[in-house]
């Protein structure tokens, strides 16, 4: 299969799967390697950049995904007439990076750190899709322990939370927790 032909299976893929598909999963549908799947894959995302298209090929976690240009959203927003993307308040701000940087977390950890309830935003950054349930604690009550979704990542334009910022004080971020349980 010729390199043209081989660009449009992985933009046909990207375009219906919605969702971000694992490099993995590419390769073995175009029958390549890794390495060659992922060489089409930013040979793909520089031309939509260079060509400055209304669609980009973002990387998340390992996985690529197509969306529309951050460029567009006006006009997709007047388009729709959807209100304006609501921002976050500075709560959710604050507990958002207390999960980002110490996921995963319970909410009464999130609540020890910002010594305030933290239900109300908790449940906020979980309707926006911005973290989620990613395991229990194992210990009694089972409390559920919450991390950044890859709608977190698009958000703010990150690859993986190891682009996050590093924190002023490291001794704060060196304690994650290891007493829980990933459910899948």
């Amino acid at each position: 299969m010729r390199l043209s032909e081989l660009e449009a299976v992985v933009e046909s893929l990207l375009f219906i799967s919605g969702e971000a598909v694992p490099l993995s999963a590419i390769a073995q549908t175009i029958e390549m390697d890794k390495a060659t799947a992922k060489a089409i894959i930013h040979t793909l995302a520089d031309k939509y950049e260079d060509e400055k298209r209304g669609v980009r090929i973002v990387e998340l976690e390992g996985a690529y995904q197509m969306c529309t240009a951050a460029e567009c959203f006006e006009y997709i927003r007047n388009m729709y007439k959807s209100p304006n993307r609501q921002g976050l308040t500075q709560a959710l701000l604050e507990t958002l990076a207390i999960v980002a940087y110490k996921q995963p977390i319970t909410r009464a950890q999130i609540e020890e750190i910002r010594g305030v309830s933290a239900e109300h935003a908790v449940s906020k950054l979980v309707e926006k899709k911005l973290v989620c349930e990613v395991g229990r604690m194992d210990t009694p009550g089972k409390p559920i322990m919450f991390g950044t979704t890859n709608e977190f990542l698009r958000y703010f334009g990150f690859k993986s939370v190891t682009e996050l910022p590093p924190l002023e004080d490291a001794a704060d971020h060196e304690g994650k927790n290891e007493n829980y349980v990933i459910e899948e």
